[in-house]
Formats: structure tokens, C-alpha cells, sequence
């Protein structure tokens, strides 16, 4: 009796053990993702390392961006590339304010103070900080999954859309004045007959 109770407190203490140790894993596992997602704003946005996107990016990834772009398929240069388009035009100053993690996702969110030093980033960026949230999903250490979530109402992009809804409106507009002008001259030239 004394030896299957012994038995048992081993078992015991062996389950307790290897719980711990598959939870501290996953905790490490956790803590890499988070990592790994610091770095690539770091090296991309907080500094001027584009070069670096190979490090945490794999070879093609998905994209869900605002707007029209969801569920694309892209090469991993793209992240180079917008960040290049932004260092090329001005500079950036990042603040993230927290990481979540959980599983293979990581939920960052993240302030980029942008400061344009073209004609170019002022029309297309303009200045300000712009609060962003990236979740990335990581798959062997790499982003392979990119949802991104822009406060783009604090941009020159609303601005964009503003002039494009106003000219839409103006065209629509138009169509009916240009008939009611048409009809005002066959009504003249009838009543002068």
C-alpha cells in the first residue's frame, strides 16, 4: 500500500513538473512572438533599418489592410518598401504602447509621429501622429499574417477622400443642371416663335 502511494506522489510530481515546463514554453514561445514583433518596428519604423525586413518577415505573407485591401497575398519587400516610401519623404518617431500575445498572435499598439521633409510626404502623409494596431501572426518566427488597423482620420487621407466625394457630388450635380439649362433654351425658343 505504502508503495502505491509512493508511486502515486511521483506521478503526481512528475504531472506538476511537466506542466510547468509545457507552460513555461509556451510563456517563452509567447515572449519570442512579442520579440519578434518589437524588433520589426524597431528596425523598420523607429530606425531607419529596412534592409532588415527579411528578419521577420517571411518570403510571402497575408494582408488585411482598411479599406479594399484584404486577404492579399504579398512579397515580404512590400514591408521594405512602405517603410522606405515614409523614409524617403520624412522621418519617424514610435512609441509602442502595449504588446498582447496569445497562441502564434501578437496585437500591437503603436504611435507613429511622422514628420514629412518632402513636398511629396507633405501632400501624401502630412504631419502628425497616427495611432496604428498591427496584430501579426508568426509562424517559425516569421510574420505570415498582417492585419493592420490605421486611425487614417487623422491623415491627409481623409482629405483625399473629402475632395473625391465632394467632386462625385459636384458631377452628379452637374448632370442635372446641364438638363435644366437645355430645357430653359427649348422653352425660350419656343415662347419666341
Amino acid at each position: 500500500m505504502k508503495r502505491l502511494f509512493l508511486f502515486g506522489l511521483i506521478l503526481l510530481i512528475f504531472e506538476i513538473c511537466f506542466a510547468q515546463t509545457e507552460e513555461s514554453k509556451t510563456f517563452q514561445k509567447l515572449k519570442q512572438n512579442k520579440e519578434i514583433a518589437k524588433n520589426f518596428y524597431q528596425d523598420l519604423w523607429a530606425t531607419n533599418n529596412t534592409d532588415k525586413y527579411k528578419d521577420y518577415v517571411a518570403d510571402e505573407y497575408v494582408v488585411h489592410d482598411i479599406g479594399d485591401r484584404k486577404n492579399v497575398t504579398e512579397p515580404a519587400i512590400e514591408q521594405k518598401n512602405v517603410a522606405d516610401m515614409f523614409w524617403n519623404n520624412g522621418s519617424n518617431q514610435v512609441t509602442i504602447d502595449y504588446q498582447i500575445a496569445e497562441g502564434d498572435l501578437v496585437a500591437t499598439r503603436w504611435l507613429m509621429k511622422y514628420e514629412p521633409k518632402t513636398l511629396f510626404g507633405k501632400i501624401l502623409f502630412g504631419s502628425g501622429t497616427l495611432p496604428i494596431i498591427n496584430v501579426f501572426r508568426i509562424k517559425d518566427g516569421k510574420i505570415v499574417e498582417f492585419w493592420n488597423h490605421r486611425h487614417d482620420i487623422d491623415t491627409n487621407q481623409t482629405l483625399r477622400f473629402t475632395l473625391k466625394g465632394l467632386l462625385i457630388g459636384l458631377l452628379i450635380a452637374l448632370i442635372p443642371t446641364i438638363w435644366a439649362f437645355r430645357l430653359r433654351k427649348k422653352l425660350k425658343r419656343q415662347t419666341n416663335v
